[in-house]
C-alpha cells in the first residue's frame, strides 16, 4: 500500500509524539509499505520518515518549492517531489494513496486531514482516515466531531470516515478493518 501521513515539523512538541512516529514509520515500512508524506526533516515529518527509513522502506516527500528553498526538505528520502504551493502538495499526498494516518500536529496537518475527510464524505476519495491518537491527542476533536454529527452538520454514518487509533501497531490493523466507504457516499453527503 501507499500510505499518506500527515505530520508535524515541530522539534518542540513532547518527544513522544517523534517517537511514536518514528515507530509507526518503522511498522509500515517493516510491513513492506510505501509512505508519502510532507517531505520536511524536522519533528515528526522527519521521524517517520527516519524510521521508514531504518527499516529500507520507501518514502516519497511532496515538498513546496519554497520550503526546498529554506533547506525544510529531508536529505535521505527515496524520491523528493517539489510542488509549486501547498494546494499542490495537498492534492498530490493523497493521490494515489490507499490510506491517509495524521499524527498529532498544527494547523497544517488539520487542514490537510479536514480536507480528506471532506472529500470523503463528498465519495471524491474512498480509503481509510486514521488518526494515531498519541498521548490522547485525538480525543477532543473526535469528540467535537461527534459534536458536529449530533448538531446535524453531519449524519451519523459519517462519523465511520475515521478511526482512531491509541499505537502505532494499530494502524494497520484499522487500515485492514475500516468500513468500506464507496460510490454511495455522495448520497450520505447531505444532511437528512
Amino acid at each position: 500500500m501507499r500510505i499518506c501521513v500527515y505530520c508535524a515539523s515541530s522539534n518542540q512538541a513532547d518527544p513522544r509524539f517523534r517517537e511514536a512516529a518514528f515507530r509507526l514509520g518503522q511498522i509500515l515500512a517493516g510491513d513492506d509499505h510505501e509512505i508519502v508524506y510532507g517531505g520536511g526533516s524536522a519533528g515528526s515529518m522527519g521521524a517517520v520518515a527516519d524510521g521508514a527509513l531504518s527499516k529500507g522502506g520507501a518514502v516519497i516527500g511532496i515538498l513546496p518549492r519554497f520550503m526546498a528553498d529554506l533547506e525544510w526538505g529531508h536529505p535521505g528520502l527515496t524520491h523528493l517531489e517539489l510542488v509549486d504551493d501547498m494546494r499542490e502538495r495537498k492534492h498530490r499526498l493523497l493521490t494515489d494513496s490507499d490510506a491517509v494516518v495524521a499524527l498529532p500536529g498544527g494547523c497544517g496537518t488539520l487542514e490537510e486531514l479536514f480536507e480528506a475527510i471532506t472529500l470523503k464524505r463528498l465519495g471524491l476519495y474512498f480509503n481509510p482516515i486514521i488518526l494515531l491518537d498519541t498521548l490522547g491527542y485525538w480525543q477532543p476533536l473526535d469528540a467535537f466531531l461527534h459534536q458536529v454529527i449530533a448538531q446535524h452538520f453531519m449524519n451519523p454514518e459519517h462519523a465511520k470516515m475515521w478511526n482512531r487509533v491509541a499505537a502505532p501497531e494499530d494502524v494497520l490493523p484499522a487500515i485492514r478493518n475500516a468500513p468500506k466507504w464507496d460510490a454511495d457516499a455522495r448520497a450520505r453527503a447531505v444532511v437528512r
